[in-house]
């Protein structure tokens, strides 16, 4: 009976390793070349990241070191995975350059999470102050893997460096991004978001590089351009 406790204690915490775990192959199979391999790990241990938590409120076995022990899986998964798959695909091509911003993109992410440890609960739930670090990684890794897919963009390395970039600038950013932590399942917008996911889920069947480039591309956009128009809006209100 005293086990019990210690072993739900242990299930939120074991997927937190599994997404560390996950990170490490994904880093051997980039340099080892196997590129459709790391993106598959990143993609796993984001599920990994997305379970930890969910398991310790449902379990109500949150706790400071499952805190701490989820943000430094979430710098090896997602911070040092993605740099390095990326650093190995594109970054080694541009000598020092492609160094500098792949050492960024993981100070970047590490800097997102220790923001958000500390900030945790001085914001609204519905919204992340900066992009996401598991969100960088992904987006990230999905461009990364559509450029080593696709041999015509070759040629456009150095926007892909660019990306990265902007990328590990929006991790440190104030820029507010959707959490959809509190989507409303109620009866009148059930239909509507059944909809909308078997959409998606028909787009990612018959094109599922494209769609995740259009998929991620649109949110890291949305962020964006949500900024610039409450600047835009702040700057006439002051004319």
């Amino acid at each position: 009976m005293n086990n019990k406790p210690q072993l739900i204690y242990v299930l939120p915490n074991l997927f937190t390793a599994i997404s560390a775990f996950l990170g490490i192959i994904s880093i051997i199979s980039s340099i080892q070349g196997n590129y459709q391999k790391a993106l598959f790990y990143i993609i796993l241990s984001l599920i990994c990241d997305g379970l930890d938590g969910r398991v310790a409120r449902l379990t109500k076995t949150t706790s400071k070191f499952g805190v701490e022990f989820d943000s430094l899986a979430d710098l090896v998964a997602f911070g040092v995975a993605p740099a390095i798959f990326f650093y190995m695909s594109i970054g080694v091509d541009y000598g020092k350059l492609g160094s500098l911003i792949t050492a960024f993109f993981v100070v970047f992410g590490a800097i997102r999470l220790a923001r958000f440890n500390v900030t945790t609960g001085t914001y609204e739930p519905s919204v992340f102050i900066g992009l996401p670090i598991p969100t960088a990684a992904v987006v990230s890794a999905i461009y990364t893997y559509a450029y080593i897919k696709y041999e015509f963009l070759e040629s456009y390395g150095f926007i892909f460096l660019v990306l990265q970039a902007i990328l590990g600038f929006l991790m440190v950013s104030n820029i507010r991004y959707p959490s959809f932590k509190k989507v409303d399942f109620s009866r009148a917008n059930f239909l509507k978001v059944l909809i909308i996911l078997m959409i998606i889920f028909s787009f990612l069947y018959l094109y599922p590089l494209e769609a995740l480039v259009f998929l991620v591309s649109l949110y890291v956009l949305y962020g964006i351009t949500r900024a610039l128009y409450n600047f835009i809006i702040i700057i006439f209100k002051k004319i």
